[in-house]
């Protein structure tokens, strides 16, 4: 039963959390371009919902001893060059790898061909990796940290200072979109 579980619960999951992105409408293109137009929040008020229950859910999940936290090195020179390609990589294509799969679920080529695209990017990426960890990866390395191992800070702390800050982001979108719909219509 263990390894149908293994097998099936991730599958189940991923097919979840692409029903969820289809339904938070963030697997339309023109939802993902809008948000970097800072037109339509939709994206940053979905996956930031996600980041927050699912970091409180790991919290607990760690302050349970039903897990420990696994952290990999904070390579801060790759994670900035990572996030800045994630970035112009999302407003040329229009999708995240996980809004891609769930466009492509609901009938969309051009983001099948843009995951193809993905594939062969990180086949390059493999490929190259000798290169990147002799020139990037050492750069600007700080180990296996996380903020409350340098700060100080508690975890809990962490999370509810990341929920406080959600919630006031999200009040803010709400307020401001209800007002410029006020003013158009």
């Amino acid at each position: 039963m263990t390894s149908l579980m293994s097998i099936a619960g991730p599958i189940l999951m991923g097919a979840v959390f692409g029903y969820l992105l289809q339904q938070g409408k963030v697997t339309s293109c023109n939802v993902i371009e809008n948000q970097f137009r800072l037109r339509d929040f939709t994206v940053l008020k979905v996956m930031g919902t996600a980041i927050v229950v699912g970091g409180i859910g790991v919290l607990l999940l760690v302050d349970t001893g039903n897990t420990k936290y696994y952290v990999k090195d904070a390579n801060m020179l790759a994670v900035a060059l990572g996030a800045a390609l994630f970035g112009i990589g999302m407003v040329v294509y229009g999708y995240c790898p996980g809004t891609a799969l769930g466009a492509i679920a609901s009938g969309s080529v051009h983001a099948a061909v843009g995951a193809f695209g993905m594939i062969v990017g990180a086949i390059l990426y493999a490929l190259s990796f000798d290169w990147v960890k002799a020139h990037i990866l050492n750069v600007w390395a700080l180990g296996k940290v996380r903020l409350p191992d340098i700060t100080g800070v508690p975890d809990g702390v962490w999370f509810a200072a990341l929920a406080i800050g959600a919630g006031a982001f999200f009040f803010w979108v709400e307020a401001s979109e209800a007002k410029a719909s006020r003013a158009q219509g």
